[in-house]
């Protein structure tokens, strides 16, 4: 039986949660892959609003096995917190989670090291961490000196190891944080108290933690269906979004299988995500920005503030040379693109088809970041449907202007369009072949 992923094609908050919980009761197992607690999925069912950083989106389905694998990087007490959440709303995650030994730990010097960090710019901007310490825990994984991994909760010797990276870590950070006179703000982190922390760590999550990767090889081998779930965008990949401006794991298909473990050739089916607009958090370019009040309505009207910041988003026209290049970078099969509704407010909408870069027209996306900031969008404009489509449960219930759109979409992407989201709420879905979607 094949796998399935979900991917986000933009820079992020692409509503790739509300998929995965509508495509879970199809999937014996899902599976979080990469990124850390700066992931926000929020599924909506009814008047019930779940916001995850860590837990996978198919928790809300008892019969689902969910999984996070070593590819992700774990704050224990945003996880826990978390898990409390869902208890306390009738919901049992520890009957249907389980977390790789494999995977690493955001430990507080992390969250020092990003505060610090985070006072640097690059390029002349902001690089737009949100501070939950994601990018000196990857860092720490691959130098492995400092690191510090789930299945270390649960061994006798880690308050020796804590009391070692400590020292050294506070050494780290008064180099780091002196001002002109030699004068450190850093803070000094207490071994003691983080390995008593750690020690409740360890028996909280414990019996949570296991080998996932070969407990999902055994559930490949049995025939059981595995829906992988993304986190970021690929715009946002390490290694093939916008550099710097990226996230620190790989957020488009190509991390899928490093992150879980499951074999490329398990992975059939690869549905890329993305807004019927653009949007993007903290600093780095974003060609089709639009700052005027036509931005301003789209953040509006799509709630466009992050899950897990808060930060208002930057928003702007949909950019086509972009999501090509992440949809052909992640073989993606099916597009789903969401936010519709939020579209039927305009009279007129705006698609980006190449970039005007030096006078020149470019029509692939540009590896540098140099070089996007000097992107023009060169736009087709077309009619806005200016009807309410949030009630639209089909393909018949939207207006003609809005079957134009989804159809250029799918012209310019080169992958058909077979999921619209018309709201937040699961109802709010129209899928064009759900079967042939997983089949």
């Amino acid at each position: 039986m094949p796998a399935a992923c979900v991917i986000g094609l933009q820079w992020g908050d692409e509503a790739k949660g509300k998929l995965v919980d509508l495509l879970a009761p199809d999937h014996d197992c899902v599976v979080r892959y990469q990124g850390g607690a700066n992931a926000g999925h929020t599924v909506v069912c009814g008047s019930e609003v779940y916001k995850l950083h860590h837990v996978p989106s198919g928790i809300l389905h008892a019969s689902v096995m969910n999984f996070i694998t070593p590819g992700v990087v774990i704050e224990p007490t945003t996880l826990l917190g978390e898990l409390e959440g869902l208890e306390s709303r009738g919901i049992d995650p520890r009957k249907n989670l389980m977390i790789s030994e494999r995977a690493h730990l955001v430990m507080p010097w992390h969250l020092a090291e990003d505060q610090v960090m985070n006072q640097q710019s690059v390029q002349g901007e902001n690089i737009g961490t949100t501070l939950r310490g994601i990018g000196p825990c990857y860092r720490d994984k691959v130098g492995r000196n400092f690191a510090v991994r789930a299945i270390d909760l649960i061994r006798p010797e880690l308050p020796e190891r804590i009391a070692q990276i400590v020292d050294a870590k506070n050494a780290l950070l008064r180099g780091m944080s002196c001002d002109g006179s030699g004068t450190s703000a850093a803070p000094q982190l207490d071994a003691g108290e983080i390995a008593a922390k750690a020690q409740r760590w360890g028996e909280q999550l414990g019996p949570l933690i296991g080998d996932t990767t070969n407990r999902l090889l055994d559930e490949l081998d049995a025939g059981k269906r595995l829906l992988m779930e993304g986190a970021q965008g690929s715009l946002l990949d390490i290694d093939h979004g916008t550099y710097p401006f990226v996230t620190s794991s790989n957020s488009s298909g190509v991390g899928i299988s490093s992150g879980s473990g499951v074999p490329a050739k398990w992975i059939r089916h690869v549905i890329g995500v993305a807004k019927a607009y653009s949007t993007r958090v903290g600093g780095g370019p974003f060609p089709t920005e639009l700052s005027c009040e036509t931005g301003q309505k789209i953040r509006d009207l799509g709630r466009e503030y992050g899950t897990t910041t808060g930060r208002p988003r930057r928003c702007g026209w949909f950019d086509a040379v972009a999501v090509r290049y992440t949809a052909r970078l992640g073989g993606v099969d099916a597009l789903a693109l969401m936010m519709m509704d939020v579209l039927a407010h305009f009279d007129e909408i705006k698609v980006c088809v190449a970039y005007d870069i030096d006078g020149q027209r470019v029509e692939q996306f540009p590896c540098d970041a140099a070089t996007l900031r000097r992107a023009k969008p060169i736009c087709e404009t077309h009619a806005g449907w200016k009807k309410d489509v949030t009630g639209a449960r089909s393909l018949d219930d939207l207006p003609e202007l809005a079957h134009r759109y989804l159809e250029r979409i799918g012209q310019l992407i080169g992958v058909p369009v077979k999921v619209i989201s018309v709201g937040p709420d699961r109802e709010q879905t129209i899928f064009v072949d759900r079967q042939q979607l997983l089949a």
